[in-house]
């Protein structure tokens, strides 16, 4: 495969801001260092939406068939939440060590390391199928969840490293794509795979395949990232992307990244706002089998579809929204939209879900799910917007972080509140919190510093425009530079 494919010349008219080949151009952050694009970008992100597919699908592999592992275990539902929940525990205290490697050593290392832990979580659930052998495949499942922590964060990372500034959005996208479509093929295939029969061996057999498939699939993609991934393109891709690797390592602190990223009040808005968000995306997700169980006996398979449903639309949603984000860069109004919408959706799903109608169910849950998934790529582009030039993959970890707590949280007492007052009343307290970010997003400032930094890129001459004056300006300081008005 070939390693570059050189980008056009263009000039630095300021008409050219929003265009394609602006930002690969003749105004150049430093005559030594020309922006290229990788081809190789592409295979790195379609390889690792695979391999972040596969890791989502085994997060969800039980919940959406949870009454069927209750049977075959001898376990109570709350064990099998728990399988889910291991995901949002595992990565609260592993993030910093994970993102501390990440900026140590690139995004290679943390590549192999996610498919290499994801694969042998897989096989470590070959060796669980059995009634007594419950505590072999939480052993599979932590080992899956750990994985996920070297995966969720890496869409922006691997954007902002490896695509130009006129296509990271939908690169961004397409890398949450992959997990999405995990999740979707989550809600699809174990319904189907492992029939819900009271003949334990038959199941035995059917959770087998599915596991033994996964397994299969996961060593396959392990080789393939050993093979294909790399750790950065030889050229940076954008303006932005260049006086980041003009970062002196004797100056770069991770420490007082970290620092920075804190004290950062817009930031820390969207932090609540997106761990409110996604920790209820969580929630629904890994409680949808019991709400749909309650309300429609006997139908673990259009549980299933209508998990499908969600994820599908959520998918679709994203990739429009990384669309839209690219051509117009409106992300505070983007994402304060898409919330609005999304507690709409939920809002419809809550008050239609106890009508007997599936149809009605299939119809809501997939204008929900196009708006709460959809809102996954607006988070981590916007933290991106709003930290530059700290570390993208800290920015979307900490986001992360924050919707592992919030995950936690809202399924153990959204599953309480089902238990004791029914869907109804669990799903309004998920609504609380989503009015809620709502609010916090609507006081959230668009300070878009990636933005600025390729506005100022673009509109300095050469000579005023060396990579250490520009990191000066953006890191050290670290104060957003005045607003730049284009006619």
């Amino acid at each position: 495969m070939a390693e570059e494919e050189a980008a056009p010349e263009a000039g630095a008219q300021k008409s050219q801001v929003n265009g394609d080949a602006s930002l690969l151009g003749s105004a150049d952050a430093s005559s030594t260092s020309p922006l290229r694009l990788s081809r190789r970008r592409w295979a790195i992100l379609l390889l690792f939406s695979s391999y972040s597919l596969c890791n989502a699908f085994q997060w969800i592999e039980y919940s959406i068939i949870s009454n069927i592992f209750m049977k075959f275990y001898g376990v109570g539902a709350f064990s099998i939440d728990w399988l889910s929940m291991s995901y949002m525990f595992a990565y609260v205290p592993l993030l910093f060590p994970v993102a501390w490697l990440l900026d140590k050593k690139g995004l290679r290392v943390i590549a192999l390391s996610g498919s290499a832990l994801n694969c042998l979580g897989a096989w470590l659930k070959t060796a669980s199928v059995g009634p007594d052998l419950f505590g072999v495949t939480v052993l599979g499942q932590v080992v899956c969840s750990v994985a996920q922590v070297f995966i969720l964060g890496m869409p922006s990372q691997i954007a902002s490293v490896w695509f130009g500034s006129h296509e990271v959005s939908t690169a961004c996208s397409l890398g949450v794509f992959g997990n999405q479509l995990g999740i979707a093929v989550g809600f699809l295939l174990p319904p189907v795979l492992v029939p819900n029969v009271d003949d334990l061996q038959l199941l035995a057999q059917h959770i087998s395949i599915m596991f033994y498939g996964t397994a299969c699939v996961a060593t396959v993609l392990f080789i393939l990232v050993a093979i294909v991934f790399r750790k950065e393109p030889p050229m940076p891709p954008s303006h932005a992307q260049a006086v980041i690797r003009a970062i002196p390592p004797a100056q770069y602190s991770y420490k007082e990244s970290i620092i920075h990223l804190l004290q950062n009040r817009n930031f820390m808005l969207l932090v609540t706002a997106y761990g409110l968000n996604t920790g209820a995306f969580y929630s629904l997700s890994t409680l949808l089998n019991r709400m749909v169980i309650l309300h429609f006996p006997g139908e673990e398979v259009n549980a299933g579809r209508i998990g499908l449903t969600i994820t599908v639309s959520g998918m679709v949603g994203a990739l429009i929204c990384g669309l839209w984000l690219d051509r117009s860069k409106t992300y505070k109004q983007t994402t304060l939209l898409v919330y609005i919408m999304s507690l709409a959706g939920l809002l419809t799903y809550t008050f239609t879900l106890s009508l007997g109608h599936l149809w009605i169910v299939f119809v809501t849950a997939g204008t929900l799910g196009f708006f709460m998934t959809g809102y996954l790529p607006l988070g981590f582009e916007f933290a991106v917007e709003l930290t530059y030039p700290e570390s993208e993959g800290t920015s979307s970890g900490l986001l992360n972080v924050s919707a592992q707590i919030f995950g936690i949280i809202f399924t153990i007492s959204h599953g309480q509140i089902i238990e004791k007052f029914g869907t109804l009343s669990g799903n309004l307290f998920l609504c609380t919190f989503l009015f809620l970010g709502t609010i916090i997003t609507a006081f959230i400032k668009a300070d878009l510093r990636r933005q600025k930094a390729n506005l100022e890129a673009l509109q300095s001459s050469p000579a005023d425009n060396s990579l250490q004056t520009d990191y000066d300006t953006a890191y050290q300081t670290f104060k957003p530079p005045p607003p730049i008005h284009v006619q």
